[in-house]
């Protein structure tokens, strides 16, 4: 006995989706029969031809505008081309029904037509995938946040992403928010007090809002976030691999330009955008390919940042891991640099490969791809160590050799008792060279250190883009530690270099102070033990040159008393907190944030202000070395 079934032809003419989906499966089954090949976005496609015929037309015309007599107003001219179909690339028909499918209707005319069906077809991140959520606006960064290297007590500080600098995947959460209680109600007070509190310190995923392209990049657990970091939450963690792999795709970041007027940014990635973004489901094997790229870039990327030495995760800088113990100085940096290139090839291809998985995801066909691909123009490339992405290999190299000899320079502070470390052997220390030397030599075993030294020294020799080269190690302490350290510590250094000269070359008298420990007390010794010490051994010396007959020497050992004076008389100015005269400029410590009652006297310095609000006497002094 046949069953008959009632079809209501009626009902299914009135539910457009259910009419989209019988149409699309008969076109592709009609194709089927003649021998096309028929995908089912362009069935879909077809469809919309088919039964959407009434489109609207834009036309770019702002690019013929013309700029003076030069280059003459030719609007109208292709306009009128363009009605004719005679010029490409000027005017775009649209569905109307497309605009409908993605909310708010944007202008972004050119990619429209290419991205409605995905608003139609897939959920959006929020809520179907999870949440986003916009964080703290500090109205005021200088007296809430710091970088990590800045608190030495980090009792109450916590991680804060702040968005940051473009970096897929991996990024280091390298800043801390001052969280402890009755700074925590202070800053509540401030802007827009303290929203999405109830998901601070929960691992997402974060991105910078205002940049060039997107990037978005894994947030670990316990950190709070800024309305400039905002966070996406999964609604699963085990989605939280897809999810990140997803949105850093190229054509998830033309489906959100999509949403913008004209499909351009503005430099911003609100939090209304990347919720907004459709998300196909995709098919255990998609997933799990999406994973496994997105987890091999991501490791890749923290466990090179375990040799950043301003990184959370710093170990030991690149050129001390272990798989080149045995290697001298040269081999180090030869396989350190083949290692990196690499790890940077394997990246982009994992990157290229992650990308190919998206488009399948969305079921983007190769003809669509182009079309993306030629709107987007040139994305940055996934780099392993985004501060030398624009370096070549000769500039890495030796940035390699920079950066063992500052991690070298910071054993000895950090090792020194009173964190006061002379050039010179003052006040019973041995000089800073010696210490370094002592240093390579522990980190180098079983290697020649005489060998070692001249290795590096050969390094420094060099002339590279971007690199002061020396001669000896001992010119570049004096002359290159301050500034790179500087650089590296984004201005705001826990090593200074305390110099009687500014400039290259010799100077009288110079010692590396640790900030840290450098308080009240160790200035007072810096002075009344280093700088005394040395001044009496300068005096000695010129008195035997004086008794000698040696007229040259006399002069030099005397200049050198001068200067090590002046230096000793900008000292007690920082040391007083001067001000109110032209030679001393204002050497007080200044937060603006603090009542006047409330501001040190003299140099007694609060490190939770941070080095900008306490480094400034020093350098109104004038006693920081400055390289020339």
């Amino acid at each position: 006995m046949v069953e008959h079934r009632r079809v209501n032809m009626k009902a299914i003419l009135a539910n457009a989706d259910l009419r989209r989906e019988l149409m699309v499966s008969t076109i592709q089954a009609t194709q089927a029969r003649e021998g096309i090949e028929t995908t089912r976005e362009q069935a879909d496609r077809a469809y919309y031809v088919v039964t959407e015929a009434e489109n609207v037309a834009f036309f770019d015309l702002e690019r013929f505008m013309g700029h003076g007599r030069s280059e003459p107003d030719r609007r109208e001219d292709m306009f009128a081309m363009a009605l004719r179909n005679d010029v490409s690339s000027v005017r775009f028909d649209v569905a109307r029904r497309d605009f409908g499918a993605i909310e708010t209707s944007p202008l972004a005319y050119r990619r429209v037509g290419v991205v409605a069906h995905i608003f139609r077809d897939a959920p959006a991140l929020e809520p179907a995938w999870g949440i986003a959520r916009q964080g703290k606006a500090t109205a005021g960064d200088s007296e809430w946040i710091r970088h990590h290297w800045e608190v030495r007590d980090r009792a109450g500080w916590v991680p804060f992403a702040k968005g940051g600098e473009f970096s897929r995947f991996y990024a280091d959460v390298h800043l801390v928010i001052d969280w402890r209680a009755e700074r925590r109600d202070a800053l509540k007070a401030v802007g827009n007090g303290l929203p999405s509190l109830e998901h601070y310190f929960r691992p997402g995923l974060t991105w910078p809002r205002a940049g060039g392209s997107f990037s978005l990049r894994m947030l670990p657990l316990g950190c709070v976030f800024a309305d400039k970091g905002p966070v996406v939450f999964p609604n699963s963690e085990d989605d939280t691999h897809f999810l990140l792999g997803v949105a850093n795709s190229a054509v998830a970041e033309y489906i959100m330009q999509s949403l913008t007027s004209r499909g351009k940014m503005g430099g911003r990635w609100e939090v209304g955008i990347v919720k907004r973004l459709p998300i196909p489901r995709p098919s255990t094997k998609q997933k799990r390919q999406i994973y496994n790229c997105v987890e091999s870039v991501f490791q890749m990327k923290r466990d090179w940042d375990d040799g950043n030495e301003t990184s959370t995760r710093f170990v030991h800088p690149w050129m001390l891991r272990v798989v080149h113990a045995n290697f001298d100085v040269p081999s180090r940096l030869t396989r350190l640099c083949q290692q990196e290139e690499l790890e940077e090839t394997c990246i982009q291809s994992l990157y290229a490969e992650l990308n190919d998985a998206v488009y399948r995801l969305y079921n983007i066909a190769d003809t669509t791809r182009l079309v993306i691909e030629e709107a987007m123009g040139e994305r940055p490339s996934e780099i392993l160590w985004p501060e030398m992405g624009r370096k070549d290999g000769d500039q890495k190299r030796m940035e390699h050799v920079w950066r063992l000899l500052s991690y070298v320079v910071k054993r000895v502070v950090e090792a020194d008792d009173d964190g006061i470390v002379p050039f010179i052997a003052v006040g019973g220390e041995g000089r800073l060279i010696d210490r370094v030397r002592n240093e390579l030599d522990a980190l180098f075993p079983n290697h020649d250190l005489n060998q070692v030294e001249v290795a590096i020294t050969n390094e420094l020799k060099r002339r590279v883009k971007g690199y002061r080269h020396v001669e000896t190690l001992e010119e570049w302490l004096r002359d290159e530690f301050f500034a790179y350290h500087t650089s590296m510590y984004k201005q705001r250094p826990i090593f200074w270099h305390i110099a009687s000269s500014q400039g290259r070359g010799e100077q009288a008298f110079g010692a590396i102070v640790h900030y840290h420990k450098f308080d009240h007390d160790r200035l007072a010794k810096l002075r009344g033990t280093y700088l005394r010490d040395a001044i009496a051994h300068f005096r000695r010396e010129a008195g035997l040159a004086a008794q000698e007959g040696r007229t040259e020497d006399r002069l030099l050992w005397q200049s050198r008393v001068e200067e090590s004076e002046q230096l000793d008389r900008r000292l007690q100015w920082v040391q007083e907190g001067v001000s109110g005269y032209p030679a001393a400029g204002d050497c007080r410590i200044r937060t603006p944030w603090k009542s006047e009652d409330e501001q040190p006297k003299g140099w007694r310095p609060d490190l939770d202000d941070g080095v900008v609000v306490n480094i400034a006497p020093w350098q109104v002094a004038g006693v920081l070395r400055v390289g020339a």
